[in-house]
């Protein structure tokens, strides 16, 4: 009976932060079998489609297009709400607040915008 009730809430709140939690419930020690770019996509969802759009190949209310970002661009983004030297913005709005607190994310969400074809 667990293992349904636990079905059901995963999929009443696919897509979102609760989904995240109950699909990555590893215990301490145990590897996490996911993908880079999968725990990338579940790090974007999760922190990122406030401002860019769910689709980072589309632009978002605030953000722009992100997919096929370089690692360089995100780091300096996400970690310090900075652009890297000589890089021209695509919009010129300094909306973004940095979080540090994805610092351990930056390879993950690299590889799934990576993933994801820009249009």
């Amino acid at each position: 009976m667990r293992m349904r009730t636990r079905s059901a809430v995963f999929a009443c709140a696919a897509g979102g932060a609760l989904a995240l939690f109950l699909s990555t419930g590893c215990g301490e020690g145990e590897k996490d079998s996911t993908s880079a770019a999968e725990r990338g996509r579940r790090v974007y969802l999760v922190n990122c489609t406030a401002c860019h759009n769910t689709d980072p190949a589309l632009p978002g209310s605030i953000g722009p297009a992100v997919a096929g970002s370089k690692r360089e661009l995100i780091e300096a983004r996400v970690l310090r709400a900075e652009y890297p030297p000589g890089y021209t913005p695509k919009r010129p709005t300094r909306a973004m607040a940095a979080l540090p607190q994805l610092a351990g994310s930056i390879d993950d969400l690299t590889a799934y915008l990576a993933s994801v074809p820009p249009r």
